[in-house]
């Protein structure tokens, strides 16, 4: 029975206290009750914590968007992320275009010029996508998983306890209202009394709010160092693709692209300059492939040659008298 008079009792003090915030929240706003506002460096503390975790959670986001394009397997990762659960590892674009032209390669035939390039390509594509999930794993534990900390831990702290501040101030301004209108000498003295705790009671809180928001210098030094690790990981990974696509290229003899030529352009490839000179003027190229056309005199060539020098890209059958026959790096 005391337990629960006592629990009615402090039902009774809530809903009494609730109603006078709500009364001086109110008054407030239409201008009828004064506030207490809070000293500058307290606002800007609170200023830089907020803007801190608005631009965080944007940078948040469009990261997971970078690495994850697809927004059903980003709904996907965080209902499991949410369950704690691990989600299923799923092939990604370039692996599955990388398996698509192994496939396509094989069937055209190990053998063939194409069917070898496709399973070249293919394989390339696949170690493409290895490196694009070593980049989503590591940014996310070394970027991510500290943004999201701070979003659902360090700032839903501070949010509380903003709050408290707020009803402390509240309470502290309503018993500043409710001193000025007292004028019995016994309920002006327990007004006063009430003011004194309530004091008491905000500039604590404002200590605590003030200590927790000057931890946001610490979390932005945190963050730096998180975003270096994210800069280093995608170097690594653009390094990687790099350095597979130019490994590529040399297997496939192919031009540099600033020397290939569209295939439905019908005017000759320019040859490179080195290679031209080389050769000499009456050089051509074909649309599509190097095609060199020698001189009508051989001779010409060795004269036009004799202080020059070219490297040939790749290897070229002659398909005719009037063409030469190359090898790669000749």
């Amino acid at each position: 029975m005391n337990i629960m008079d006592f629990n009615v009792k402090k039902l009774a003090a809530d809903a009494g206290t609730f109603l006078s915030r709500a009364v001086q929240f109110t008054e407030e706003k239409l201008g009828q009750a004064e506030k207490t506002e809070l000293d500058a460096h307290l606002e800007n503390l609170l200023s830089k914590a907020e803007c801190t975790k608005i631009w965080t959670e944007k940078i948040m986001k469009q990261t997971e968007v970078l690495l994850q394009p697809n927004p059903n397997a980003r709904i996907e990762e965080f209902v499991y992320e949410k369950l704690d659960r691990k989600a299923p590892s799923r092939i990604n674009n370039p692996e599955l275009l990388g398996q698509y032209m192994i496939d396509a390669g094989t069937e055209f035939g190990p053998g063939t010029a194409y069917g070898n390039a496709l399973i070249k390509c293919g394989e390339t594509q696949k170690r493409i996508g290895t490196a694009d999930r070593e980049l989503i794993q590591t940014s996310a534990l070394n970027f991510l998983t500290p943004l999201r900390n701070f979003i659902e831990g360090d700032y839903k702290t501070i949010a509380k306890e903003r709050k408290l501040l707020q009803n402390k101030r509240l309470d502290l301004d309503a018993a500043k209202t409710r001193l000025k209108k007292a004028k019995a000498a016994e309920t002006k003295s327990s007004s006063e009394q009430e003011l004194r705790i309530t004091q008491s009671e905000f500039d604590r809180q404002a200590e605590i709010t003030r200590l927790l928001l000057e931890g946001i210098s610490s979390t932005h030094a945190h963050h730096l160092r998180c975003l270096n690790d994210f800069v280093e990981a995608q170097m690594t990974y653009y390094a990687q693709c790099y350095q597979y696509m130019l490994d590529l290229q040399k297997q496939l003899g192919s031009f540099p692209s600033n020397y290939l030529s569209n295939n439905n352009q019908t005017s000759g490839t320019p040859v490179p300059y080195a290679l031209s000179n080389a050769i000499g003027p009456s050089a051509q190229a074909s649309t599509g492939s190097l095609v060199i056309t020698c001189p009508s005199n051989l001779n010409d060539l060795k004269e036009s040659s004799s202080n020059r020098k070219a490297r040939v890209l790749y290897d070229y059958d002659a398909a005719n008298s009037t063409e030469l026959s190359l090898l790669a790096d000749e």
